[in-house]
């Protein structure tokens, strides 16, 4: 299993991702992180996510995702298409196109509605991230995400106020947009 470690994530992500591990017994978990040099060189500051989340997106999440991702011919993501407008048409299995490497990208979740979601995680006793019932429905790095309000689409937290639905790591239609820095 890879946990991608952007290394701005909420503290309540990292306790809520070794609370999974422990209490499932994972073994073999990989946490990737960003390059150094990479983040020395384009993001010194640590604040490049508020004028270039793209770039930010790129050297935090893209590039350490591409390069892990290399000996792999397949993927399983856990995106749902009542997430987010933009995603209502998610398809079960797609290319993943996103660093070019044409591995598949699994979405078995991709049909589950928020009930379904909530009565599978109730039937086998698994908790809820700790930031969901403190309204937030979509959880990303701490910078970058922000409470939603009832009604509005669950991923309206990410990157408010930009025109960005995703970090570039789901496929070429939601992938960076203008200031992508390329890293890889």
């Amino acid at each position: 299993m890879l946990f991608l470690d952007t290394l701005r994530h909420f503290p309540e992500t990292l306790a809520y991702r070794d609370q999974l591990v422990a209490r499932l017994g994972l073994t073999g978990l990989i946490n990737l992180t960003p390059d150094a040099a990479q983040l020395a060189a384009r993001d010194a500051s640590n604040l490049r996510w508020s004028y270039d989340p793209d770039g930010c997106c790129a050297i935090r999440k893209v590039a350490p995702l591409a390069s892990a991702l290399g000996g792999f011919d397949a993927t399983i993501t856990g995106r749902k298409a009542f997430q987010a407008s933009t995603r209502t048409a998610l398809p079960r299995f797609e290319p993943d196109t996103s660093d070019g490497a044409g591995r598949l990208k699994i979405n078995p979740l991709a049909h589950w509605d928020a009930n379904r979601l909530a009565a599978h995680m109730a039937a086998h006793d698994l908790p809820a991230h700790p930031l969901v019932a403190q309204g937030f429905p979509s959880i990303g790095c701490s910078p970058c995400t922000s409470r939603v309000a009832p009604g509005e689409d669950p991923r309206s937290g990410r990157w408010r106020g930009w025109d960005k639905t995703e970090c570039g790591i789901h496929g070429p239609s939601e992938g960076p947009g203008p200031g992508y820095d390329p890293v890889f």
